[in-house]
């Protein structure tokens, strides 16, 4: 019986529980379970968090249940050290409210012409999310009134008095009403934050998460900055390069493992996917044949991963990095296992690396930098390789019977140099064509499409104002396909699926790979089919 919280827990609106699960969340992190019902009991609360810890979303999703809507005034005020912080906590409320738009969030921040802010200000809006120095301009001009103001954040409060907010945090506090309910979160806790807390919290609830020890000394650590776009082909090589036997691959939700497990297997890897919303009939089968090898690479969120207890993983990727740093000790904690030798590659994007610090200063390690693995990189490993396989059989011996057919076919006109060497390009080509043709042949085995068609997965969607006739007008102007041919189309937020005749599967997929909707990339990948 799993005794940890779950979003369920918190009675929250339909709407907010849909963009969680939209989100792909699967259960609160540990700060989220803590925080989110003193918020919801009207507590002020002193947090000690991290970021990348899901605090945000810890006071982000009491304070959205609090809005009133019909009310065009501000009703909280979040105050952040950085314009960086500020848009970034924005965003998370903009995907809680998914479904709630008449709920209206303003980031204000100094670099951004004031006169849009002015402007919306004025049309109202519920939640202000800014840095002290503009939200105190804008008090100063009274284009922002916060006398009706029922929440207050303190987010990375430590880093706001470091930069020399103290004063303008103290001048703002004093124009909210005193009955607000006050939240203070931050990632130490020095002297100067606890007298702000005294001066200005309310008998305050102090919740902090206690982080696991990192106690895998079998584990070699790396990461590998990566885009985000160019994840999945660096994914690619560092198994090509590395050829574990056993691999678990780490997403931070539901739908990034459905997504990339569908990736992977396109490009011909035994990969399954394992997350929280499976049935325990389908999580058995998937973790015998991981155990029993017939799976290679298990591709997992953290809540599914916990049962995992597999002694030969000899490597983990953090495809994402975690949200919380204790998320990374559980995650590399999956190889390296009775004393055998393990590997775990992180792939950082540019705006994870706050998130890689955090996890460096709390497991008390640097973790050292790689290099994306080139081809060639990947095509030396592979000789290598094989020249193991060619000194195995030579001392196994048993070689006369063939050595007398080459010097008998050969005539001295080539060397054995030349004939060993074009022997092993032989088998390198062999190798290479067997996996495009494995590739091919499990792309449109099954995509969950209609019969006769091929369902396609595009990474564009309705945020990128993709609509069914852009889709149909793309892959119909550039293949030549006609455009009635092409079936049922499905545009999700991030992502959208089209399903293409079969005859016309491999063409569309070749030719949209390197081609464009609305000015993205098309991310095309044969769909992953649908389950039961």
């Amino acid at each position: 019986m799993n005794s940890r919280k779950q979003f369920s827990d918190f009675n929250l609106s339909k709407e907010v529980g849909k963009a969680i699960e939209d989100m792909g969340f699967e259960e609160p992190s540990p700060i989220q379970a803590l925080a989110i019902p003193l918020i919801q009991a009207g507590r002020d609360v002193t947090a000690q968090a991290q970021t990348g810890t899901g605090k945000t979303a810890a006071f982000g999703i009491p304070i959205i249940e609090k809005i009133d809507p019909s009310r065009r005034n501000v009703q909280a005020i979040v105050l952040c050290p950085t314009r960086e912080l500020a848009i970034q906590i924005a965003e998370e409320f903009s995907n809680l409210l998914v479904h709630m738009p008449r709920i209206i969030v303003l980031p204000v921040y100094g670099g951004q012409p004031i006169d849009r802010q002015l402007r919306a200000l004025r049309q109202g809006v519920h939640i202000v999310i800014g840095t002290p120095g503009r939200i105190m301009d804008h008090l100063e001009r009274r284009t922002l009134v916060l006398s009706d103001v029922a929440t207050v954040v303190l987010d990375e409060a430590d880093q706001m008095l470091d930069m020399g907010f103290r004063d303008d945090i103290e001048l703002i506090l004093k124009q909210v009403p005193q009955t607000r309910q006050t939240l203070l979160f931050s990632a130490t806790m020095p002297q100067p934050i606890i007298d702000i807390s005294k001066r200005f919290q309310n008998k305050p609830e102090f919740v902090r998460v206690q982080y696991a020890e990192l106690t895998v000394p079998q584990t070699e650590q790396s990461y590998i900055e990566v885009k985000d776009r160019e994840k999945l082909d660096a994914l690619c090589r560092v198994i090509d390069l590395s050829d574990p036997q056993l691999a678990i691959i780490f997403c931070n939700t539901k739908r990034r493992v459905e997504e990339l497990a569908g990736k992977v297997k396109a490009r011909g890897y035994r990969a399954e996917e394992l997350h929280g919303d499976m049935k325990q009939s389908q999580r058995d089968r998937v973790m015998g044949g991981f155990r029993k090898g017939q799976i290679d690479i298990l591709i997992a969120t953290d809540v599914a991963a916990r049962g995992i207890d597999v002694e030969d993983v000899d490597m983990v990727i953090n495809f994402d990095v975690p949200q919380d740093v204790e998320y990374y000790v559980h995650r590399i904690g999956r190889t390296g296992r009775a004393g055998k030798s393990g590997k775990a590659v992180t792939f950082v994007a540019p705006r994870d690396f706050t998130k890689l610090r955090e996890i460096e200063h709390y497991a008390k390690i640097k973790i050292p930098k790689i290099p994306i693995p080139s081809q060639s990189d990947v095509a030396k490993n592979r000789t290598l390789s094989m020249m193991e396989k060619v000194r195995e059989t030579i001392r196994e011996g048993g070689l006369e019977i063939y050595i007398r057919i080459v010097e008998d076919e050969t005539e001295g006109d080539l060397t054995s140099i030349e004939i060993a060497a074009a022997l092993i390009k032989l088998q390198m080509d062999q190798g290479s064509t067997e996996s495009v043709e494995k590739r091919d042949e499990i792309a449109f085995d099954d995509t969950g499409a209609e019969a006769g068609m091929v369902r396609f997965f595009l990474g564009v969607g309705r945020d990128h104002k993709v609509q069914p006739k852009d889709i149909v007008g793309a892959i119909a102007g550039e293949t030549g396909i006609p455009g009635k041919a092409i079936g049922a189309i499905r545009i999700l937020d991030s992502y959208s699926f089209v399903e293409i005749p079969k005859e016309y599967a491999s063409d569309v997929y070749t030719i949209m790979k390197e081609r464009t909707i609305r000015n993205q990339p098309t991310k095309i990948e044969p769909a992953q089919g649908r389950r039961t």
